[in-house]
């Protein structure tokens, strides 16, 4: 795969939990180059890679924007934004922290990456007064709701990248995220580079386990308000189907405008799969794992499932970033692996 381009995904959709819930799963633009100052060059683009000197003007939802200068104070405010601009050498001033994790508001795969802890701003209301104070000259909103309320707000702060069109509800990929904070950032070689690593480390994966191709499997979660299965267009399923699995074929079947189908316990066995994978949100694993309907789907009963008990890897699974996805690899391939290899 071209690592300049984003991989082609079908749309996210809106997911069935409420608001709140969405906070705690949370689960193409750019033009620019050297910072030399000269506008000669400058470009617009969406969703290839950028291309020309700054002033870049780059495409959004809501129209171009132009980045006059290479930015010295971002606040990342979408989803992952924080840590693609750490992994693209960047310190971030303010920072929102969706899961949370809390103290630096990143995840373990990337501790230490701060020079100084970011101010941490809110996520779903994020505080304008706050992010005022902070006197930045780029906020990033890449992966967001799309509320064009939220937008017309933090543009009168500073110049705002929001979501790319098509980009409401958390609809973009890693690969998209990564290329537009490279491009206003001025390192699209740099973003380019760190797509072509990650998307070699997924196919290395894939070649070392060819037993996974053609598996059909579950991605679950289970909130206080019930159990969900994640269908196409998601970064849970993005991630496992490029490992070579295929995806729950009734939660596809079942699929609407959410990026996730509700079910009923009366209906646990839609659960079953060459692989039932299933995350806690908001409750111990043990409220999963000691269900006894849970325990009565098939291949549950058979042993091929996991209730993720790490949260570190339950979060890192969810992040769907740049540098959560290589952390998901390490420790999650391992994991299916050994349920795989049962069958």
């Amino acid at each position: 795969m071209n690592a300049s381009a984003p991989r082609a995904r079908r749309p996210r959709r809106t997911p069935f939990l409420a608001a709140g819930a969405v906070a705690a799963l949370l689960v193409g633009l750019s033009a620019c180059g050297s910072s030399d100052g000269s506008d000669s060059s400058s470009s617009s683009a969406s969703g290839g890679a950028p291309a020309g000197a700054f002033p870049a003007k780059v495409a959004t939802k809501f129209g171009e924007v132009s980045v006059d200068k290479q930015p010295k104070r971002i606040v990342a405010l979408g989803w992952g934004d924080a840590e693609t601009v750490l992994a693209l050498g960047g310190q971030p001033v303010g920072a929102s922290d969706w899961l949370p994790f809390g103290g630096e508001g990143v995840g373990p795969w990337a501790k230490g990456m701060y020079d100084k802890k970011p101010e941490l701003i809110g996520t779903m209301e994020p505080e304008f007064e706050k992010i005022a104070s902070l006197q930045p000259d780029l906020i990033l909103d890449t992966k967001s709701s799309g509320d064009q309320t939220r937008y017309d707000t933090l543009k009168k702060i500073a110049p705002t990248v929001g979501v790319p069109k098509d980009g409401d509800q958390y609809k973009i990929s890693w690969e998209q995220q990564t290329t537009m904070i490279a491009a206003v950032m001025g390192v699209p070689e740099k973003g380019e580079k760190l797509i072509a690593e990650t998307e070699k480390k997924f196919e290395a994966a894939a070649k070392a386990h060819p037993e996974f191709k053609g598996r059909t499997i579950t991605l679950g979660s289970r909130t206080s308000e019930g159990f969900g299965v994640y269908v196409g267009g998601t970064g849970r399923v993005d991630f496992v189907e490029r490992l070579g699995f295929e995806n729950n074929p009734e939660a596809e079947a079942k699929a609407g405008e959410g990026f996730s189908v509700p079910v009923s316990k009366e209906n646990l066995d839609m659960l079953d799969a060459d692989l039932t994978v299933m995350a806690p949100i908001g409750i111990p694993a043990t409220d999963i794992s000691g269900d006894p309907l849970y325990k009565a789907v098939p291949s549950v009963k058979a042993g091929n499932d996991i209730v993720f008990d790490d949260q570190d890897i339950s979060q890192a699974f969810a992040t769907d970033s740049v540098l959560s996805v290589s952390y998901a690899l390490e420790k999650v391939v391992p994991l299916f692996a050994e349920k795989v290899a049962k069958k």
